[in-house]
């Protein structure tokens, strides 16, 4: 799922701890794309959260029945003319990241105008006083840290036992989801910001979502996600150095906003780090709530977060923003071949891994010494 989701302190994507529709983890990615496959679960045993496989196959039937093509959405002279500017640029940014690399996918062609601030909220569980955190598997996707409900009342519904239960929860907006090639995904409302960053993020998200079509490992959310924003993050700069110009408004906004998320994101890995030392320390369990519930309270104030932060918040962010200098390392090694890069990504979609990788960067590193091969 973004999760732009609702993405990521993600470079860029990082707004959402500061603005309701959210931008964090805007995109959602890979955690909401479990509806599909949860539709499909139905279908099949071992489903035991029939309440959520009902509700994640009602809602793409939800977003199915709102679609109207995107053509016709660009052209109704009720929409403004700034949405449906936005919307003419869809065909130019698939076409671009197919240039780069990305699956051909008959993905957004349609759009879907919805009357709540995300597509998704999705719901993520860690222990309080370790990063670990809560999973749920399903077939097709394999194990994945968080849940996607379309209803706000759903998710905090879904949420309540798992405080109860002593869980940090976090319960999180997601403006785009992808179902991994499987449907036709269209572009959403809430895939659009309102200021000068908007064709910037909107090509992040698409680029973030068509990467999910292109290339995903089984059970490996976090390198799925981190690798998803990576290269939304650093293709859709290009795009708007191709498309507008470098010194375009909207490349300056875009940066601008990539810069702030930047800043953020620091200021979440610090946290992380520094809370991680502690509950590894011999400290007392009462000590450690305490430094954690100073800690949080300074990132919060920080960063400018509208929501509560606790263990769930920090891990999640972890999801989307691991493993970017080996990425970034293994590109230079492709040299600069976007094509080259995500070919020798392909190569980790045969290897069995016996758990969830949490170090992305020690994945990618054996892809760099092989020279891109």
């Amino acid at each position: 799922m973004s999760e732009r989701l609702p993405a990521v302190a993600r470079r860029g994507a990082a707004r959402s701890w500061s603005a309701p529709r959210g931008r964090l983890w805007g995109r959602g990615g890979e955690a909401a794309s479990v509806l599909l496959a949860l539709a499909l679960c139905a279908l099949l045993s071992g489903c035991t959260e029939v309440r959520y496989v009902a509700q994640a196959s009602l809602g793409q039937l939800s977003m199915a029945w709102r679609t109207e093509s995107l053509k016709d959405a660009s052209l109704d002279a009720r929409r403004s003319w700034r949405t449906r500017a936005l919307l003419r640029e869809v065909p130019h940014i698939k076409r671009f990241g197919e240039r780069h690399g990305l699956t051909p996918t008959g993905n957004y062609r349609t759009y879907v105008e919805l009357d709540r601030p995300a597509a998704v909220w999705v719901v993520s569980a860690c222990e309080p006083l370790r990063f670990r955190s809560k999973t749920w598997s399903f077939p097709i996707v394999g194990t994945v840290p968080y849940l996607g409900w379309f209803e706000l009342e759903d998710a905090r519904e879904f949420a309540a036992p798992l405080k109860a239960a002593g869980w940090d929860v976090d319960v999180r907006p997601a403006g785009a989801y992808s179902t991994l090639g499987w449907l036709e995904d269209p572009v959403l409302s809430t895939m659009i910001s309102s200021g000068d960053e908007a064709l910037g993020e909107l090509a992040n998200v698409v680029l973030h979502e068509s990467l999910h079509a292109t290339l995903y490992i089984k059970g490996q959310t976090r390198l799925n996600e981190s690798l998803a924003s990576f290269v939304g993050d650093e293709l859709a700069k290009r795009y708007l150095d191709e498309r507008v110009g470098p010194f375009s408004a909207e490349k300056t906004s875009y940066m601008r906003e990539q810069e702030r998320g930047e800043a953020r994101a620091r200021a979440l890995h610090d946290a992380y780090i520094h809370l991680n030392r502690l509950y590894e320390s011999p400290a007392p369990d009462a000590e450690k709530r305490a430094e954690k519930e100073a800690v949080l309270a300074r990132l919060r104030a920080d960063i400018g977060a509208r929501r509560p932060l606790n263990n769930a918040s920090l891990v999640q962010f972890r999801v989307y923003n691991s493993g970017t200098p080996e990425l970034g390392a293994l590109l230079a090694t492709c040299g600069g071949s976007w094509p080259r890069f995500l070919g020798a990504l392909r190569k980790l979609e045969g290897q069995r891994f016996s758990a969830p990788q949490e170090n992305v960067g020690r994945v990618v590193e054996p892809l760099i010494q092989a020279g891109c091969r």
